[in-house]
């Protein structure tokens, strides 16, 4: 077992791309994942899962069929399962995710934006 602390600044200093989630830790089959985002993403759901979202630095909003969050640094957002949705950032914001391991970031939509699972960083 480590017993480092994850320092989730040097983990973001450590990648550039926009939309490419990196897992920084496992917890049962649950990982964390930290992402830096800008501009829009895909609509798109999670049919097996919840997705939580955590902003560590700047603001974002997760769009919904029938409305919108915003969220600045240090809120949090649970969407459920099935729940179309699509992230949006105006300016560089970085995120924390937790979802469980395995999940595509683009859910069944595919498209350019789908990121590889399971990069460590």
């Amino acid at each position: 077992m480590q017993r480092n602390a994850i320092n989730l600044a040097e983990k973001f200093a450590k990648f550039s791309e926009h939309w490419s989630p990196r897992v920084v830790a496992e917890m049962n089959n649950y990982q964390f994942k930290l992402a830096k985002i800008k501009g829009e993403f895909v609509w798109h759901d999670h049919q097996e899962t919840d997705e939580v979202f955590i902003v560590i630095d700047g603001a974002m909003r997760i769009d919904f069929r029938d409305g919108s969050v915003e969220l600045q640094q240090g809120e949090m957002f649970v969407v459920p399962k099935g729940v179309e949705h699509k992230p949006y950032a105006e300016e560089e914001c970085q995120i924390m995710f937790v979802e469980t391991r395995g999940v595509v970031n683009t859910g069944d939509a595919g498209g350019e934006l789908t990121a590889e699972s399971d990069v460590w960083v």
